[in-house]
């Protein structure tokens, strides 16, 4: 994830976009056997509502699909 801020800040830099570029820290997480990852699925597609971005998250024009990796492809 360093990597990654790292080329990104470079890019935005270049770019004349000023910072700050990101929230401090850093978290991930990882789906649990116990957990519905339609339910994670449905809390991250509705951020832009509760934003109050859109009234709908159907009406936010950047979602995208959730795309799993089984242990076997990584």
């Amino acid at each position: 994830m360093s990597g990654l801020k790292v080329a990104m800040v470079r890019v935005l830099k270049d770019e004349g976009v000023g910072g700050p570029y990101w929230q401090k820290g850093f978290f991930d997480h990882v789906l649990r056997g116990s957990e519905s990852a339609s339910e994670k699925w449905e809390y991250v597609r509705n951020n832009p509502v509760r934003a109050g971005l859109v009234k709908r998250a159907e009406d936010w024009p950047f979602w995208g699909q959730v795309h799993l990796l089984r242990s076997d492809e990584v």
